[in-house]
């Protein structure tokens, strides 16, 4: 997936500033794909040089102007495509599971560190998914769209869970097996 596209299908529902677009991926998308500010405006740049996207100025008296953001058609044929294509494997780097691997070379009390670290982590990203989920409305049966973003809270609330189990249980087997290194 590329921010280009996570740009455009953001758009897709509404006009937003690039301030608005940073928010909006950290409270929606955040937990699976990141963005920092200047990626988000570069990546801005390119799709309004493309005619993917429009740019309104929207003057303010006693603040900075705002440039508001919205998808083009072109935009859309092109989100559409993207969402259209079937997804290659993409490998997976994960640093973290490397220094586990290799970690052995520094003792138990070193990779104990770093399990307390991760399990601290992973409390956090359940804690913020969780308050992000509490977010909608259970009221009511959601859309499809709704349907499809508590979805992907739900994926990654699973995946810290998973996370933080593996973690700790890889941390009381080393303490029992290996605590005298």
């Amino acid at each position: 997936m590329s921010l280009r596209h996570a740009i455009l299908g953001l758009l897709a529902h509404n006009p937003m500033t690039g301030y608005d677009l940073r928010k909006s991926i950290a409270q929606s998308v955040g937990h699976f794909w990141t963005a920092d500010q200047a990626q988000i405006y570069r990546t801005l740049a390119s799709l309004v040089q493309d005619n993917l996207v429009s740019v309104e100025t929207l003057h303010q008296d006693d603040k900075p102007n705002r440039r508001l953001h919205s998808i083009l058609p072109a935009g859309e044929v092109e989100l559409n495509d993207w969402l259209n294509t079937p997804l290659q494997h993409v490998p997976i780097r994960e640093p973290f599971l490397l220094k586990i691997f290799l970690g052995g070379r520094q003792g138990s009390g070193s990779i104990l560190k770093m399990l307390r670290g991760r399990i601290d982590e992973a409390d956090e990203m359940i804690a913020t998914l969780t308050a992000i989920r509490a977010h909608f409305n259970n009221d009511s049966p959601p859309d499809l769209q709704t349907r499809l973003h508590l979805a992907t809270l739900e994926n990654g609330l699973a995946h810290a869970r998973a996370e933080r189990e593996w973690a700790h249980k890889l941390s009381l087997e080393i303490q029992s097996e290996f605590d005298d290194e």
